[in-house]
């Protein structure tokens, strides 16, 4: 398909730079097949049956952004995927003037040595030294905002809070899974009282996230790969749902990419460790969730293009230009939608 099909007009006001307080305060869209109505995170309770189950990425956020020099070149590097115990993947600022096997100081006694250049212009960075990588990151680095944020307001303290889901635990995203950042301890046991279920497995989010489609046809856009685990017991746990009649809801594009990776035609959701690069566009067939929770995504982005496959282009164009319309918030700290097709 054309990219430019997935496009459409969003007023710079609608780009939340902080999240809503409480964090389930927000707002939240809600489209059932071809119907739309207003509600917020609140409400997700009696917006879902007993048996159905929500499904989050319990990765973390590391602070993959840092500044640094070679020479007198000042270079940024975001690391979106991690190789080994000292080497990361990264795209670099001003990349021209660094070569490879040449020495990046980030400062505060982290180094990296560039050990080479990819094909799609990313860097391969060693970083020196025997302190875990974690360590070094904790001391030289800031929380990686995305650059629609951090293109208008500086990164702060608050951030390295507000930008972490309460479900996160396992070190290794460069971008919060952002749909579970509303997520309260609050709503999760008004959740469990509906008897509603919760599982988690693990997608380590890369900035590939954030960068733009440049192609003019969704075949010829190439998606970075990303880490992502579910282990058997949740996977079996989760065929058990859908096997009792339940839904299997993601709450975020990471969660259903991942379950969509795992799964077999049949439908059933295998145990899976591995790379993913899985590409969803309009045409695919869904085989492992029902429905996802998610946030407003941007215009030409793949993530656009994965709820129109979901729910109908034309549908998720009519709701966005309704959310636009009605003053949601777009974007990472913005509101929600819950988007459940029929079937």
């Amino acid at each position: 398909m054309r990219v430019d099909a997935f496009d459409f007009d969003l007023p710079p006001e609608r780009i939340a730079l902080r999240p809503a307080r409480p964090r389930d305060a927000a707002r939240m869209l809600v489209v059932q097949g071809d119907a739309m109505s207003d509600a917020g995170v609140r409400d997700l309770p009696s917006l879902l049956r007993t048996g159905d189950c929500l499904v989050f990425n319990d990765t973390r956020v590391i602070p993959a952004q840092l500044e640094g020099r070679r020479g007198d070149a000042r270079i940024g590097a975001t690391l979106h995927k991690r190789i080994d115990l000292r080497r990361w993947q990264a795209f670099v600022r001003n990349a021209k003037r660094l070569r490879v096997g040449e020495t990046v100081d980030f400062g505060a006694g982290v180094e990296a040595v560039a050990e080479d250049r990819l094909a799609d212009g990313s860097v391969i960075l060693a970083f020196s030294g025997d302190e875990p990588v974690e360590l070094l990151l904790e001391r030289a680095g800031t929380m990686p905002l995305p650059p629609y944020i951090a293109g208008k307001r500086p990164t702060d303290a608050d951030d390295r809070s507000d930008y972490q889901t309460m479900f996160a635990r396992e070190d290794g995203a460069v971008a919060a899974p952002t749909a579970a950042l509303h997520f309260t301890p609050e709503l999760l046991a008004a959740l469990e009282a509906a008897g509603i279920l919760t599982e988690t497995l693990t997608l380590h989010v890369g900035a590939g996230t954030f960068l733009p489609v440049k192609a003019d046809d969704t075949d010829d856009h190439v998606m970075h790969a990303e880490w992502g685990r579910i282990d058997a017991a949740t996977a079996e746990r989760l065929n058990a749902v859908r096997a009792r009649g339940g839904r299997v809801i993601a709450v975020g594009t990471t969660s259903l990419r991942l379950l969509e990776s795992a799964a077999h035609d049949t439908g059933e959701i295998a145990p899976f460790e591995g790379d993913t690069a899985i590409f969803i566009t309009p045409g695919y067939r869904f085989k492992a969730i029902d429905g996802l929770m998610t946030n407003f995504h941007l215009p030409r982005s793949t993530l656009f293009m994965l709820v129109s496959a979901l729910m109908g282009l034309e549908t998720m164009q009519s709701a966005y230009s309704h959310a636009i319309d009605e003053g949601y918030r777009f974007y990472s700290y913005g509101d929600a939608s819950l988007l459940l097709p029929q079937r």
